[in-house]
């Protein structure tokens, strides 16, 4: 039974949509934090709008703040087909 469940799990979280971005297209700017080889490593936040803002943020912390790859510009609107 328990081997049952487990196969309708695992079946069950394969069509859930990830949420396991490094960059969150939304936002411009990145900040790269890093918490040394024993306090987990490095983490991305990537919840800024300019570069200043971020740097406010990384001030006095070992972190740098980049340009998101995959930010989102927006796109042009479609025309409008008119018809005769």
């Amino acid at each position: 039974m328990r081997a049952l469940g487990l196969s309708l799990f695992l079946l069950a979280i394969q069509f859930v949509p990830a949420q396991a971005q490094t960059y969150d297209p939304r936002y411009a700017v990145c900040m790269k934090v890093y918490e040394g080889s024993f306090g987990g490593g490095e983490w991305i936040d990537c919840s800024y709008t300019s570069l200043p803002q971020c740097q406010a943020s990384a001030f006095g912390r070992a972190a740098t703040c980049v340009i998101n790859p995959y930010f989102g510009q927006a796109l042009p609107r479609a025309g409008y087909r008119r018809y005769p």
